[in-house]
């Protein structure tokens, strides 16, 4: 089976992740691909306020639901503390022992990935699928890897960054967000 691990702090989950994963998926050949919710994403660990991360898995749940093949994965919370991505793989390939694992990342986080902790290690965990933008040229970096390949998808310039001080400015979301989550976000006041 090719499996996807496609992590993120999803706060909130919205079209751009999707549309990555959808088209991750597909182009990849993937039978699953697994959004997995960071627990604590040491990138932003004391940068700003997250959401718990229980409530940001109940709405990748919700945004995935209906999607055959979409897992909801909350690998990371399950582990607690800080979410590192070599720990996840790890995990995963015991869980997943003889199948494809696929590490699905955007182009912005492909380049930075040699920062990542044991980030040097991936590549003997896993293959990668590097979600580009039209016009992106793949770093050397990358291009060492044994097995990688590149998505494009359409370039869409939304980020949870900018939905969450669209909440704070009274801005509207739709079309940014599933409607669900639109709706969860005014109902708990999620944001203000």
């Amino acid at each position: 089976m090719n499996i996807g691990i496609f992590g993120g702090t999803f706060d909130p989950i919205h079209i751009g992740h999707l549309v990555a994963a959808v088209n991750a998926k597909h182009s990849g050949s993937l039978d699953e691909i697994h959004l997995v919710v960071a627990n604590i994403p040491w990138q932003k660990e004391g940068v700003r306020h997250l959401t718990p991360a229980q409530t940001r898995l109940d709405l990748v749940r919700q945004a995935v639901s209906n999607l055959k093949g979409f897992v909801a994965s909350d690998t990371e919370i399950r582990r607690g503390g800080r979410s590192y991505t070599f720990d996840t793989l790890v995990d995963f390939r015991k869980r997943y022992p003889n199948d494809n694992l696929y590490l699905v990342v955007g182009a912005d986080a492909a380049i930075e990935m040699h920062t990542w902790e044991r980030g040097e290690e991936f590549s003997d965990l896993c293959n990668l699928i590097v979600v580009t933008r039209p016009g992106f040229e793949m770093p050397d970096k990358i291009l060492t890897w044994p097995s990688w390949k590149t998505v494009e998808i359409p370039s869409l310039d939304i980020s949870s960054t900018d939905l969450r001080q669209r909440v704070k400015d009274g801005r509207p979301l739709d079309f940014l967000l599933p409607q669900f989550a639109i709706e969860f976000i005014y109902e708990t006041g999620l944001f203000r």
